[in-house]
């Protein structure tokens, strides 16, 4: 159920945006134990005018956001952040020029299929 949104220059990814969203996914799959097919990745890329990365970053700069139900433990969430990075690397992202950020969701506020995530069954293990 995660929805991820990567964020960056354009340029970088020179067509492989399919080959990057299946290291993203396969990260997740890995570290956090989505089901395969549990897939909700955009890549949103800007113009190099309309996007500032932090002084010193490469070309590729990229801020990859992450929204997820709460659950996930501290020791998963940092072999999300390290697959990731790995991940990212095959396409020369220097691992300082990816910022990853999660953010957590109850049950509650997250709605499916007109009810609340908390009131349904997901299909797999959130607390991994």
């Amino acid at each position: 159920m995660p929805i991820c949104r990567l964020e960056t220059r354009e340029g970088w990814i020179a067509g492989r945006h399919a080959e990057v969203i299946d290291a993203i996914h396969r990260a997740m799959i890995e570290t956090i134990r989505i089901p395969v097919h549990d897939r909700d990745i955009r890549i949103l890329e800007y113009p190099v005018h309309a996007f500032a990365p932090p002084p010193g970053s490469g070309p590729g700069f990229s801020i990859l956001e992450i929204t997820l139900l709460v659950g996930r433990s501290p020791e998963a969430k940092r072999r999300l952040y390290a697959e990731l990075t790995r991940e990212m690397a095959a396409f020369g992202l220097a691992p300082t020029d990816l910022k990853i950020l999660l953010n957590e969701i109850s049950g509650e506020n997250w709605g499916l299929g007109g009810k609340a995530v908390a009131d349904i069954d997901v299909g797999f293990k959130i607390d991994v």
